[in-house]
């Protein structure tokens, strides 16, 4: 299949490590040029170096703070100015922290508000006008499996998430005229160290062992392992490029069949 992505633009939010990271080594193996984002920029020059060498593609970065509104300006424009154009958006933030609802204060809800919905907002509106003039372009939201199914102490995300998914959705109606195509994805259990952070933090919460929690999570997923980060990011790619023509405003989960809802 081609995936008419040699060329085109791709700016890829939280990409210096995790799922952002894979998802924009997937796209330069597919012949696009790939801007990182990440607050750390030595991880950023590190990170881009490996994915140069792994695929060859062209590679470059900007560090943003997504919680400051003049950074994500700063980091679109930078793309465009790069690459000349913005062909594809991929939407990502570090996850909120685990917690119960009496847990949570107000600054936990406006600091998780502004980092995991608010940056997608923001990013989507600047990066509009661009695609907007060129004719087209696809946005790719990470989310999570809870917005299928909550999941137990991760009120933050469990409730952020689902307003991503209503974001998309509403979206997907307005910009389909523009050629602008926007899809959802929600990792399950993928392998990567925010589920380490997790895992542990539920093995604290609980008294359990840490390999208690990871058989426990794994005894749910029908295919009896835990996902690999290139086995979400082969989605992205497919729904963020120009080989995805149909598909819009869509919430697609990368679980192992571990949701049981429809």
């Amino acid at each position: 299949m081609d995936l008419g992505l040699t060329g085109k633009s791709v700016l890829v939010l939280a990409s210096s490590r995790g799922l952002g990271k894979a998802s924009a080594l997937e796209f330069a193996r597919a012949g696009a040029c790939v801007m990182l984002s990440s607050r750390s920029e030595a991880r950023l020059a590190d990170t881009a170096a490996e994915l140069r060498d792994v695929s060859g593609g062209d590679v470059q970065y900007c560090a943003c703070d997504l919680t400051v509104a003049e950074q994500i300006d700063g980091l679109v424009s930078r793309t465009i100015d790069v690459f000349g154009t913005l062909d594809v958006l991929v939407n990502n933030a570090g996850g909120p922290p685990p917690g119960d609802f009496e847990q949570l204060d107000d600054a936990a809800w406006q600091h998780a508000f502004e980092l995991n919905l608010l940056s997608y907002v923001r990013a989507i509106r600047v990066a509009l006008p661009q695609m907007k003039a060129q004719g087209g372009g696809r946005i790719v939201n990470f989310a999570s499996s809870s917005v299928k199914a909550p999941i137990p102490g991760l009120l933050l995300s469990n409730t952020l998430r689902a307003g991503i998914v209503g974001l998309a959705k509403s979206l997907s109606q307005e910009l389909a005229p523009h050629g602008i195509l926007i899809n959802t994805v929600g990792p399950g259990i993928i392998q990567t160290e925010r589920i380490v952070e997790l895992n542990q933090a539920k093995a604290d919460g609980t008294g359990m062992s840490y390999a208690d929690v990871e058989q426990a999570a794994l005894a749910n997923i029908p295919l009896g392992r835990f996902g690999e980060p290139e086995e979400f990011a082969r989605l992205v790619v497919f729904l963020g490029s120009m080989a995805n023509t149909y598909i819009t405003g869509q919430t697609l989960v990368v679980d192992g069949g571990m949701v049981k809802s429809l």
